[in-house]
């Protein structure tokens, strides 16, 4: 038997363009000769659908979805997620389910009998888990049909298990011979190594081929970075989807041969690819045609630049340097050079005489003050104002342009550089940010060399550096990424080897910058810890490790 394995790009409540989608896969699949097509976890409502799940109109518009699937499947065998109604009178009333489809019917349905409730995940908050499963045959063959993590449980594997139940193996026990596994698992960059070990793993365990179709595409914070997969149960590789576009490879189950699409070496160039995807997907689902950002000539303007102008596309992507008394003539310099590089479109609009009728105005009530922070902040939001601005005038998506360091120690202003629809960066590291920069410079140079050799600077008053404020970024990173992700505390940190007085400084930052982050435009998260609504800290609170 050959068996396709579909990855597909759904966007969340598009009922009618999910089933195209899902139709034109089936008809796809079966003119590459599969007798099978499998297709991602809830890939009819979208994933994640949060609260739409809990409107009945929603969950009706999903059933009568998967009905147009069913009677309108060419003659092929389909694996469809969905979400189902369970009918009890207890519970959340919904399974997160999925339907065999073959000659005009659903065949059988499989309901996911694990629901993540950790990190982005919350499916308890919606979802029922199922309380048996049952093998479905297939022209003559016995199938496992799972859905996501209910494959990512295996005793052998895990150190910790998160659930006491592992659905794979009681299926096994019933006689399946071939697991299948549809998923919507979200990209990071530590995930795209383990995830294939993982199922490479559970299929020698088992000694059970594993066929993992999962979604593509950006929804929100997540990116879903398709890479499917299908093991023998040597543990061999007989099959591989590309990472980040829709694709479709097939599998002959009966040879233990198929498709291998080839996969980015470098983490930094998967990391890169994330963003873009992320980036284009939010904006082609929310609507924008265009993008803008500020430029300034640092760092993370210049990446996002880069990322917007793929994204985008550089017709569709404009720049916006917007220099002030303590802009340098290399920044602006480096600014332009870029912007011709990516050949995008860029607009100078200086904002020295803006900041002087700020600076008028405030005259009288700052009188015998020092300037400091206020002053710089200034700076921040006038160029904040002018790039809303230009967005509400042209419905440009404004992308901003901060980093994961910046925005856990609070080095970023509040409706100033904070200000826009999409944070690029904000799971992105200082430190990776000269990394991934290097990667796109690595077969020519696009990103001028004085950007990234010039040290750090917000460029908000005279001879301005990042480390006037901050630690070394090696070292802040370090310590923000054994904390954020490691939750080690300070004086773990400390055992560690890190200075204790820095870092109880940082992690002071941390701790009093969540108001700022609360108020964050929503991120890529490329990571295993991002902030946003995976990572949920009070805003007032006193504890402080």
């Amino acid at each position: 038997m050959k068996i396709a394995l579909a990855q597909i790009n759904p966007t969340i409540g598009d009922f009618e363009g999910n089933a195209r989608l899902i139709l034109n896969a089936a008809e796809q699949a079966k003119g590459l000769g599969a007798e099978l097509c499998l297709l991602p976890e809830q890939c009819i409502p979208g994933y994640p659908a949060h609260d739409l799940l809990e409107r009945p109109c929603f969950i009706d518009k999903n059933l009568e979805a998967l009905d147009r699937v069913v009677n309108s499947a060419p003659d092929i065998g389909l694996v469809v997620g969905f979400a189902e109604r369970s009918g009890s009178a207890w519970g959340k009333g919904l399974w997160n389910s999925a339907a065999l489809i073959y000659g005009g019917r659903i065949q059988s349905v499989h309901r996911k009998s694990l629901l993540p409730t950790y990190d982005i995940f919350d499916e308890r908050r919606y979802f029922d888990p199922a309380r048996e499963v049952q093998v479905a045959e297939f022209k003559g063959v016995r199938l496992a049909i799972t859905i996501c993590e209910d494959i990512w449980n295996d005793p052998d594997f895990w150190s910790r298990r998160m659930y006491d139940r592992n659905p794979v193996e009681e299926l096994v026990r019933s006689g399946a011979e071939l697991i299948i596994n549809i998923a919507a698992s979200p990209f990071t960059i530590d995930k795209r190594h383990l995830r294939g070990e993982m199922l490479k793993a559970a299929a020698v365990h088992h000694h059970v081929p594993v066929l993992f179709a999962n979604m593509v595409g950006g929804n929100d914070d997540l990116v879903f970075d398709g890479a499917s997969l299908a093991f023998g149960d040597d543990g061999k590789i007989w099959a591989r989807g590309a990472e980040f576009r829709e694709d479709m490879v097939v599998v002959d189950i009966e040879t233990g041969s198929g498709d291998i699409r080839p996969t980015a070496v470098d983490d930094d160039d998967a990391a890169i690819e994330a963003l873009v995807l992320g980036t284009r997907d939010y904006a082609h689902k929310c609507g924008f045609k265009q993008g803008i950002l500020g430029l300034s000539g640092g760092i993370d303007s210049a990446l996002t630049a880069v990322i917007g102008a793929r994204a985008f596309g550089a017709d569709n992507f404009e720049a916006v340097l917007m220099p002030s008394r303590y802009s340098t003539t290399g920044s602006v310099d480096d600014a332009i050079q870029l912007a011709r590089n990516l050949g995008i479109q860029y607009k100078t609009i200086p904002i020295d005489s803006i900041f002087d009728s700020y600076l008028s105005a405030f005259s009288s009530h700052f009188e015998g003050l020092h300037s400091g922070v206020t002053e710089e902040n200034i700076q921040a939001r006038i160029r904040g104002n002018i790039l809303m601005a230009l967005s509400n005038k042209f419905g440009h998506l404004v992308l901003s342009t901060g980093n994961k360091s910046e925005l856990a120690t609070g080095y970023c202003t509040l409706y100033g550089d904070m200000a826009g629809g999409l944070a690029v960066l904000s799971d992105v590291p200082k430190t990776m940010v000269y990394s991934l920069c290097e990667a796109v410079n690595r077969d020519g140079e696009i990103i001028p060399r004085a950007i990234l050799d010039k040290p750090p600077s917000a460029e908000l008053k005279p001879d301005q550096r990042d480390q006037d404020t901050l630690p070394p970024y090696n070292i802040l990173d370090a310590v923000i990424e054994k904390h954020i992700i490691a939750k080690f505390d300070a004086q773990a940190l400390a055992a560690e080897g890190f200075d204790p007085e820095l870092v109880n400084h940082v992690l002071d930052m941390v701790n009093r910058n969540e108001y700022k982050r609360r108020q964050a435009p929503p991120g890529l998260k490329i990571t295993s810890k991002a902030f946003g609504h995976g990572r949920r800290i009070p805003i007032a609170q006193r504890w402080r490790p």
